[in-house]
């Protein structure tokens, strides 16, 4: 069975830092494109930010320059770190997988979109 599970999310100040983890099995890890996306209530899923293969990563233009993502293949697992934070950055945050031999998925409907998805970390950020 293939998991995802993430972890880190908590209450920070606008300005803080948080970092996200996601550990992964029951999949080969090091095969698949791994993204987060995050999802604000009554607003749509919005990708943040994705881990080819190779650790190329790309970022949507509202987190460019404030996060970063980083794998570390050799322990299946996937970080978000999160800086400068905002208010609008408050929303539940997954962790996503698509196999690589599939299409980059950047512009998400749903979590359907991703061959395998968590059960989200809540994120939010509030003086």
């Amino acid at each position: 069975e293939v998991q995802l599970v993430e972890s880190g999310g908590g209450l920070v100040q606008p300005g803080g830092s948080l970092r996200l983890s996601c550990a992964a099995s029951g999949l080969m890890f090091g095969v698949y494109v791994m993204y987060w996306v995050r999802q604000s209530p009554g607003k749509g899923l919005e990708w943040i930010s994705t881990a080819t293969r190779i650790s190329n990563t790309y970022y949507s233009e509202s987190v460019e320059g404030r996060f970063t993502t980083s794998r570390n293949n050799a322990k299946n697992m996937l970080y978000l770190d999160l800086n400068a934070l905002k208010t609008e950055d408050t929303a539940m945050y997954y962790c996503t997988a698509t196999r690589g031999d599939r299409p980059i998925v950047q512009a998400p409907l749903s979590l359907h979109d991703y061959d395998y998805w968590g059960r989200g970390t809540q994120v939010t950020v509030s003086s």
